[in-house]
């Protein structure tokens, strides 16, 4: 994959990360896409595993921002340094990290999500 398509590929995916639009988020996946994140770190496999995570996901989040730092290609997709905003009660987080994705075609065959998500965890379990 070429820089700018993986550069264009990026901005219309983490796009779909915001607005709480879990449809147009899963139709960046084949239906046996596998996905790893840290809530999920024996990963999730295919559309009936991935779709109720993400609406549940997107539902709880709808205003958090996701955005392209950096790519670089690899043999089967790429990897992304992003950097996203996420709203949390009355504070902002700002959280970076990295995906590594393969892709076949125009479509997300598996997506690992790697951050430390320490901080968050923290906000969110003293304003409860």
């Amino acid at each position: 994959m070429e820089m700018k398509d993986i550069i264009t590929f990026c901005q219309n995916w983490l796009t779909s990360w915001t607005g709480n639009n879990p449809k147009k988020l899963i139709s960046f996946y084949s239906k046996t896409a596998f996905y790893q994140d840290p809530a999920n770190p024996k990963g999730l496999k295919g559309h009936d595993d991935l779709f109720p995570y993400f609406k549940k996901l997107l539902a709880a989040n709808p205003k958090w921002i996701w955005r392209m730092i950096e790519a670089y290609p690899t043999e089967k997709g790429f990897i992304i340094k992003w950097k996203a905003t996420i709203p949390a009660k009355s504070e902002e987080i700002i959280e970076y990290g990295m995906d590594i994705l393969e892709l076949e075609g125009d479509l997300i065959i598996r997506n690992e999500v790697y951050f430390d998500r320490t901080e968050l965890l923290s906000l969110l379990k003293s304003k409860k």
